[in-house]
């Protein structure tokens, strides 16, 4: 069949597009038939043939979006590896939306990263019309947009940038690839789709590289929100800590292996691909960036009681300070079980650029620690803050300078507490601004070990927090191993 050209056609049918051989419930049973009916495969395995969900696609995802019964989620989210039919599916929804859900005037908006990988489910839904004449003479194909008359609905690819986003009043929204969308962008995407009584928002994507994304508060409020109708989760993973090889584990991940996704291909990559990039792409698993310090959820399986220590407590302080753009951390650790407590912490606002740090409420809180707990050293960055640090000295006592640029002191701390994590013998308060802090570090290579770093230096994802709580807890195992002597009394007879 010749392709359509761009443009306007000429004229489009005179009658309706014939669903009656369609369940006329709108629920994924009609999807199902309506991809059946009119679409084709557009190319891959099954290249021109009906396009024929498969059941997983049907009763694992489709129902999920679309029940039987009840109302339709406002928002979704289908995580799952690369190579398991993404962008078909999202095609198929689409062209449902635009074609045969019963919504006059609908708007389906498909959104990427940019307009370029927007285009691509796009373009997939303009051939699948071009392989039905029954399709093809019920819409007009523009170069940016699908158009049917007789509803006034269209389709438009979207780049994913606020302001692009504003006016629009869609009855469907597919975010493709969400793990690079964010979060700003999902607001708009959520509040543009809210102004209809029925409307879905869904995404479909593999995991991100980091919790510090928008997919991971998604994936993270659907685990433990499975109840909420208003949103809902389909997550294809394997499970935590398998073996890349391990085949029953690759398959729970990718329901279409040995299907339209061919196991030798699977089997070539494997060999040639980075583990991490093989875990998110493949096992559809969240591991962090590639060189992150701390492997996925080790640190979030350490949180223990959010209470601080009790007061006179014997703890240890550090404090990684800066001027403006950065944060400022004040971090404790209690001497006798190295349990690590965020005490405070100063951070500027993204939209302030002309935010500094108080001085005197940080220095008000220093006095407040000590006056609390029994500081038996508080290991500070001199770096900005010298002045701070004298005054405390003289007023409080025990403050040590400890340069966090220093490798040879830094690296065998750093070192410690990855140990600690990994064994379990760490345990912390659970702050979320201390776990965010964590999560953004990325593993730096020294020959003395390794060191905690941002991913490049003018990266605004920031990790003082963290910084604070490597010293702290290595000043608190020193203090463990060095206890202070007891003064021996000679007795004398009388």
């Amino acid at each position: 069949m010749a392709t359509m050209r761009l443009g306007p056609k000429a004229k489009t049918a005179d009658h309706e597009l014939d669903l009656s051989m369609l369940p006329e419930k709108r629920d994924y049973r009609r999807i199902a038939a309506f991809a059946q009916e009119f679409l084709r495969v557009p190319k891959g395995t099954g290249a021109g043939e009906p396009f024929r969900l498969r059941p997983w696609q049907v009763k694992d995802v489709t129902r999920k979006f679309y029940p039987a019964t009840g109302r339709r989620p406002r928002q979704g989210l289908l995580s799952i590896a690369r190579g398991n039919g993404k962008t078909g599916l999202a095609a198929v929804y689409a062209l449902y939306g635009l074609l045969a859900d019963g919504v006059d005037g609908a708007q389906v908006l498909t959104v990427a990263s940019d307009e370029r990988q927007a285009r691509i489910v796009f373009a997939a839904a303009r051939r699948m019309l071009e392989l039905d004449e029954r399709l093809a003479e019920q819409v007009q194909v523009y170069g940016d947009r699908l158009y049917v008359p007789r509803t006034d609905s269209m389709m438009m690819p979207m780049p994913a940038e606020p302001a692009a986003l504003q006016g629009w009043d869609p009855s469907l929204v597919i975010v493709d690839e969400l793990h690079v969308v964010t979060a700003a962008v999902w607001e708009a995407i959520a509040l543009a789709a809210g102004k209809r009584p029925e409307s879905l928002t869904l995404a479909i994507s593999t995991p991100a590289d980091s919790a510090d994304s928008i997919m991971w508060q998604l994936v993270d409020y659907g685990r433990k929100n499975p109840d909420d109708r208003t949103f809902a989760l389909v997550e294809y993973a394997a499970a935590d800590g398998c073996a890349v090889d391990d085949w029953d584990e690759i398959a729970r991940a990718n329901p279409a292996l040995d299907d339209f996704l061919h196991r030798d291909a699977v089997e070539a990559t494997m060999r040639t691909t980075a583990e991490d990039a093989w875990r998110r792409y493949r096992l559809g698993q969240w591991v962090g960036a590639a060189n992150s310090w701390l492997p996925w959820g080790e640190w979030e399986q350490r949180a223990g009681e959010a209470e601080p220590p009790a007061p006179g407590e014997r703890v240890v302080l550090a404090f990684d300070g800066s001027a403006s753009g950065d944060s400022t951390a004040l971090v404790g650790a209690v001497v006798d079980t190295g349990r690590l407590f965020v005490v405070a912490a100063w951070q500027s606002p993204a939209d302030d650029p002309h935010w500094r740090v108080p001085r005197r409420e940080v220095t008000a809180m220093v006095a407040a620690a000590y006056e609390r707990w029994d500081v038996v050293e508080l290991a500070a960055d001199p770096w900005g803050w010298r002045t701070e640090l004298e005054e405390w000295r003289d007023t409080h006592g025990g403050v040590v300078e400890w340069n966090t640029a220093h490798a040879g002191r830094m690296a065998p701390a750093t070192d410690r507490m990855y140990a600690a994590v990994m064994t379990g013998e760490l345990e912390h308060d659970g702050n979320e601004l201390l776990a965010e802090h964590v999560g953004h570090c990325v593993a730096k290579r020294t020959p003395m070990g390794d060191l905690v770093s941002k991913d490049k230096r003018s990266s605004t994802r920031r990790i003082d927090l963290a910084v604070a709580a490597i010293v702290a807890y290595d000043r608190a195992a020193w203090h463990r191993a060095h206890p202070p002597k007891r003064r021996r009394v000679a007795a004398f007879a009388g």
